[in-house]
């Protein structure tokens, strides 16, 4: 580790600290928020987390600020359709089983996000996408699926059901994303958001509205919880 990294874990670069030892601490690696953060900000954070042993994320990149990164990692890689750029040094055994399900094919790219997270800290993903209630067979199709999961992220836009549908088939949590996916009164996303926070199915915990990385980092840690539990 860096000698510029302090007795707390954390290095100071002047417009960034560095939080080294949070992959030790809380078992998933500081992910970078690419929004709002100039492309040679963002490169150099990722390099450092690099220099430093850690797999390295960055969220909510663009093009041209993956360009800057793979510039100064060349071995790092950008997932366009989840907007991420990742060197993941971990190559681990992808263990237990989160699904990630979507109303329709416009909530992939939050899906997306959520899923390479998921598997760059070592939780299987399997993709269920497009099974929204607006043809509810597709969902029937696949509840096999669904009940062998340790947990169930339904992304979904428009007025936000799929989760309410999904927690009244099964006996895990469900991770509720609300897209900014929908027409005018979509309100982007708070429709959804708000049909989500009053659903009638219990079980369902709702996080914020295009906030895949938020529920892959909840549902990473319950994955996990079950698969140690089985282990033990």
């Amino acid at each position: 580790m860096s000698n510029n990294v302090n007795n707390k874990g954390y290095e100071d670069i002047g417009f960034a600290k560095i939080d080294h030892d949070r992959q030790k601490r809380q078992g998933y690696p500081e992910v970078i928020f690419g929004a709002g953060k100039t492309c040679e900000q963002a490169a150099v954070i990722f390099k450092r987390i690099k220099e430093n042993g850690n797999a390295a994320i960055c969220t909510r990149a663009s093009k041209e600020m993956a360009e800057a990164v793979i510039s100064l990692v060349p071995d790092a890689e950008y997932i366009e359709t989840a907007k991420i750029i990742i060197y993941n040094n971990l190559k681990r055994e992808l263990l237990g089983q989160v699904c990630v399900a979507t109303g329709g094919t416009s909530d992939i790219p939050v899906a997306e996000e959520a899923a390479v997270i998921l598997e760059a800290y070592g939780s299987k993903a399997v993709r269920l996408y497009d099974v929204g209630v607006a043809g509810i067979h597709r969902l029937m199709d696949n509840v096999d699926i669904l009940r062998s999961s340790n947990c169930i992220i339904a992304v979904a836009g428009m007025e936000g059901a799929l989760p309410s549908v999904i927690a009244g088939l099964v006996a895990v949590p469900v991770i509720a994303v609300p897209t900014s996916v929908g027409y005018g009164a979509n309100l982007g996303g708070i429709a959804a958001l708000l049909g989500m926070l009053n659903s009638c199915a219990s079980g369902v915990s709702v996080v914020n509205i295009d906030n895949g990385f938020g529920a892959a980092n909840q549902a990473h840690l319950i994955n996990m919880l079950a698969v140690k539990g089985r282990v033990e």
